[in-house]
């Protein structure tokens, strides 16, 4: 685990480089025991709509799980970058074969002709990337803003809790502590290869491990 007393540029790198490292097969490994876990947890389970997102950069793979949510019907989506306002995702379904095309990151996205676009609140559970974490559920993304940008509506609602939200990530991403801003939106837990992560309604959290977890709620 990298200390959280390093500079916020210094710590993504280290984290960063932290899950390149990670061979093929140990990737393979945390993703399946991701969605093993992840995928009989009731809130997984009462979902309709799950958000995920296409793994770049060492992130863990949400696809083992995606693939069991769509062999229990339910619908999947993946985030597409606005023209407009910048900085926001909308959210397209997507099916396995799906015809993709690189947005200007390089990263994989659904193509916007002929399909219906969703907003975050419709979703009822989205898998949210992350380059760090601590046990306090909160997250350090990649500086761009994006999805606190998306999610900036849960402060102004604070009971509208739709989507739930689940970061997911290797346990190498944790760190000690990370000092939350005003703009972050907390997750609501964080999931990896050996524990789930809960934060609780006053803000302290309690980790599980994956064999022993029953309940998110």
């Amino acid at each position: 685990m990298i200390p959280a007393s390093v500079s916020v540029h210094l710590l993504r790198r280290r984290l960063r480089a932290a899950r390149r490292i990670l061979s093929l097969t140990e990737q393979r490994s945390h993703s399946h025991a991701l969605a093993r876990s992840l995928g009989r947890q009731p809130d997984f389970l009462r979902a309709r709509r799950v958000g995920a997102y296409w793994r770049a950069d060492g992130e863990i793979d949400p696809f083992p799980l995606l693939r069991l949510t769509h062999a229990r019907h339910k619908r999947c989506f993946l985030p597409v970058l606005r023209p407009n306002p910048r900085r926001k995702l909308w959210f397209l379904e997507y099916h396995p074969g799906d015809a993709l095309k690189k947005n200007h990151y390089g990263i994989p996205e659904p193509q916007l002709r002929n399909r219906r676009i969703r907003l975050p609140w419709a979703l009822d559970l989205l898998l949210v990337p992350l380059v760090g974490f601590d046990t306090d559920c909160n997250r350090l993304g990649m500086g761009g803003g994006y999805y606190d940008s998306t999610l900036a509506y849960l402060h102004r609602h604070r009971y509208w809790r739709r989507p739930l939200l689940v970061g997911i990530a290797h346990e190498c991403q944790r760190v000690d502590a990370l000092q939350a801003n005003p703009w972050d939106v907390p997750l609501d837990m964080v999931a990896t290869e050996k524990r789930i992560y809960v934060r609780r309604r006053h803000d302290t959290s309690t980790s599980t491990p994956l064999s022993d977890v029953a309940s998110f709620s």
